[in-house]
């Protein structure tokens, strides 16, 4: 019997051994990342990644180009590629394109470095399988410069991609968009800096267009950096959107918590069904405040509608400022809601009320909220009337 015993406990121990094993080695890989030093050793280590690789890059300068196509990591374990020191992250400079992520799932791109590509900083797309889209992709801690410099060329492009977060992110000089967003849906911005240089055409920050939805762009900083800071919807040829019969450019686009500084408009609602700006700190915009357009028409597009903007704090200049929102043609601006904005004219304070296209709702006009330093990007109000408007005071939306 007892032999029996033992034996039967063999047994289990060679079961659990079994089963336990796999898990050690995935630990053990898990544990074990690939270093690489050079482009050569870059290139392998990403044609053989599989799910659960990460693989980091050591600081100094690589080839652009960077093409990674079909690398499909899982929710356990995504595949990760990432300057191995964030302090002095490995720079890839020149070039067409800086990085390429075709038809990737479950990757994610951190801490690197791209500069001055012509085209392209990074590039995200689904391969041009519209029915596969590209999903799960992180872009972290990434900064990306001088692109272009005009001309519809992207600090970052994204094309048929679901399920995605861009974060801590920064794009400095760029022509096109930043990112520009094209059939995308279920992504958060968040964290990120988006600062203009001379002689980029920046004509957008963020934009989101083509089909995209259900996109939330939260907590970023707009140094004084594009026409449009933020462009919800835009203009798409109709054989790149996704779903191909989407009736809208956006829709369901937050844009929440965030600071525009300088910025022709700080929000452009173009071609959006449903769209919600609030909680914004919106500081000496150019021209406008927000625009309303429609640039792509046809009798599956309804005119932009059902736009929002609440709990905003705008401080203008009437010599920037005559006309607050511009209202394009083929538009519903009176579907737009209205409420719990704070305006403040800084040049003539008696000057503060808007004139909006549809009724306010318990608006705030000619209170100074004494910003605490502007010139040193702190926008806290000091007045406690202000307290609740704006950037700082988001979190108190919850999400």
């Amino acid at each position: 019997m007892a032999n029996c015993m033992v034996t039967g406990s063999r047994l289990k121990l060679a079961a659990l051994l079994v089963a336990y094993l796999p898990l050690v080695a995935a630990a053990a890989a898990a544990e074990a990342p690939i270093r690489v030093e050079d482009d050569a050793s870059l290139r392998r280590a990403l044609g053989n990644a599989r799910p659960g690789t990460r693989i980091l890059i050591a600081p100094g300068r690589y080839r652009p180009g960077v093409y990674v196509h079909n690398r499909r990591g899982t929710a356990e374990a995504p595949i990760v590629i990432e300057g191995a020191d964030e302090n002095a992250p490995p720079v890839f400079e020149g070039g067409g394109e800086g990085w390429h992520l075709a038809d990737c799932a479950y990757v994610t791109l951190r801490n690197l470095v791209v500069r001055g590509p012509s085209q392209n900083g990074i590039n995200v797309d689904d391969g041009g399988t519209f029915d596969t889209p590209a999903h799960h992709i992180v872009l972290e801690g990434l900064r990306v410069e001088n692109v272009g410099p005009r001309g519809n060329f992207d600090a970052i492009k994204l094309s048929g991609l679901d399920d995605f977060v861009v974060r801590n992110c920064t794009c400095e000089g760029w022509g096109g968009q930043a990112p520009d967003m094209v059939g995308c849906h279920r992504g958060l911005i968040e964290g990120c800096r988006f600062v203009g240089r001379e002689g980029f055409s920046q004509n957008t920050g963020p934009q989101t267009k083509g089909g995209s939805c259900e996109i939330t762009i939260r907590r970023c900083l707009f140094l004084d950096c594009a026409d449009r800071g933020v462009q919800i919807g835009g203009s798409t040829g109709l054989r790149v959107f996704r779903p191909q019969d989407a009736p809208y450019e956006a829709k369901d686009v937050t844009v929440e918590g965030c600071t525009f500084v300088g910025c022709e408009a700080a929000a452009a609602y173009v071609g959006a069904d449903g769209a919600t700006v609030r909680y914004c700190t919106i500081y000496h915009p150019r021209k406008w405040v927000i625009r309303i357009l429609q640039e792509t028409v046809g009798p599956r597009f309804p005119p932009c509608r059902n736009g929002r903007f609440e709990h905003n704090l705008v401080v203008f200049r009437q010599a920037d400022v005559q006309t607050f929102v511009n209202v394009g043609p083929n538009t519903a601006p009176e579907t737009f809601t209205f409420a719990e904005n704070l305006w403040y004219c800084d040049d003539r304070p008696s000057a503060s009320r808007p004139e909006l296209p549809a009724p306010e709702r318990n608006g705030l006009y000619g209170v100074d909220p004494k910003l605490a330093d502007p010139a040193k990007l702190d926008f806290r109000p000091q007045n406690p009337t202000a307290a609740k408007y704006g950037a700082h005071a988001w979190p108190a939306a919850g999400s």
